[in-house]
């Protein structure tokens, strides 16, 4: 606990955290008011763990029911720590942890396609009823659109839709590639409400499955098509290119590759559009826990690693968005939902899962509310002039499909 203690007291300058440590003693760290949460520690290797590498043994401690929560909640726990980050950061134990965090995150982005296959097989191959518990109608397992804060969850995730089709500058008959379809509720959007042709392609047998199940009751298994694919086996051109959600799962040592695909399947006139998470503050490492756990082989970057290869590929970036508070807005509403249905998924699975999804969906919010995650989307090209000069284009496209194609689906009540 010493260790602990000495990182604590360098670490909290805003609120108040106690510990109780297995021995029953109370520690104390305070700084100015702020945020406040009580834990307990149940043995004393969790406390050694926690001091040498916290960004791994926080999230295990609390799966395994080794820190547990005594006042407040999880979410205060996290909240705290995350508003004090920054002198966690600049501790001379975390400097010195920097080689080793470089070298790991370099490590773990060598995605050759088998290890791609198998990494989303980890997250994505879960049971479908899980995704079920918390996401929207549609199954969007990625950042929605609140361009009203006011909007549920359901209605945010169709706005994404509208939002993303409009910058595609979409026309009936166009060949569509959807990289990483998920449960293909976007391709399957763009080939009911626009009349395009879309192929999605997807790493995950269980998603597979349902997406061509979805098409085949819709009665649109002609117009979509789904594959076991990796983005490197598509042959062919498409005249428009969609991604959303899978970017980070590439991994910086094959951007040049995916960018190049990117070039070599667009027509001179195409347009791709990609919809990942970034880091404002640039490369950094990979956060332990959620490599082990959540999504191994995923990386977040900042954008001064995506636009080299962007240049190198002779592609030009049209439009670049960056979205701060939608998928924390987003995530929170997949936490309610999970939280409401707390007791179905430890039935699917046990306490430990439902601790370490809990975990994840809380870190997860609060890095997009407190720390330096952010959402982009960028528009990529052949040539600068397919698209118009202005995005005025864009707000019209969401009007005019908004009043043609009003959303009938309404939210569920846990959004």
């Amino acid at each position: 606990m010493r260790l602990l203690s000495h990182l604590l007291r360098h670490m909290i300058r805003v609120g108040r955290l106690e510990v109780t440590a297995a021995d029953g003693r109370l520690h104390v760290f305070e700084g100015t008011p702020g945020p406040f949460a009580a834990i307990r520690l149940h043995d004393h290797a969790i406390a050694r763990r926690m001091a040498l590498v916290p960004r791994l043994y926080v999230g295990e401690g609390y799966m395994d029911g080794r820190l547990t929560i005594e006042r407040g909640d999880l979410y205060d726990f996290i909240d705290l720590c995350a508003l004090n980050y920054w002198s966690f950061a600049t501790h001379p134990l975390m400097r010195a942890m920097t080689p080793i965090g470089v070298l790991t995150r370099k490590l773990a982005q060598i995605n050759p396609i088998g290890r791609a296959q198998r990494n989303v097989a980890h997250h994505y191959d879960l049971s479908d009823e899980l995704y079920g518990l918390f996401l929207d109608n549609d199954r969007q397992y990625s950042c929605a659109y609140f361009d009203d804060p006011a909007a549920g969850l359901d209605l945010a995730q169709e706005n994404k839709k509208r939002h993303i089709a409009a910058k595609l500058l979409l026309k009936p008959g166009m060949k569509v590639l959807d990289i990483g379809c998920g449960w293909g509720g976007l391709a399957l959007t763009l080939a009911e409400q626009y009349g395009v042709e879309v192929l999605g392609i997807t790493l995950s047998t269980s998603q597979l499955a349902v997406a061509r199940q979805r098409a085949l009751t819709k009665g649109l298994d002609k117009r979509a098509r789904f594959e076991l694919l990796d983005y490197r086996q598509v042959e062919g051109r498409f005249d428009r290119i969609v991604s959303v959600g899978m970017f980070e799962h590439v991994g910086v040592p094959h951007y040049r590759a995916f960018f190049g695909k990117l070039h070599d399947l667009l027509p001179q006139d195409g347009v791709a559009l990609l919809h990942s998470i970034g880091c404002m503050s640039g490369p950094h490492p990979v956060d332990p826990w959620i490599a082990k756990y959540i999504f191994p082989g995923g990386y977040i970057p900042g954008l001064s690693e995506v636009m080299p290869a962007v240049e190198r590929a002779l592609l030009y970036a049209t439009d670049i968005e960056l979205m701060y508070p939608h998928y924390a807005d987003t995530i929170r509403a997949w936490r309610n939902r999970f939280m409401a249905s707390r007791r179905r998924a430890a039935e699917l699975y046990d306490e430990r899962f439902c601790r370490m999804w809990e975990f994840y969906l809380v870190c997860s919010e609060i890095a997009f509310r407190r720390l330096n995650h952010m959402v982009f989307q960028m528009q990529l090209t052949r040539d600068p002039f397919a698209v118009p000069r202005t995005r005025d284009y864009i707000h019209s496209g969401e009007r005019e499909t908004r009043r043609q194609r009003p959303t009938l689906v309404p939210d569920r009540a846990a959004s």
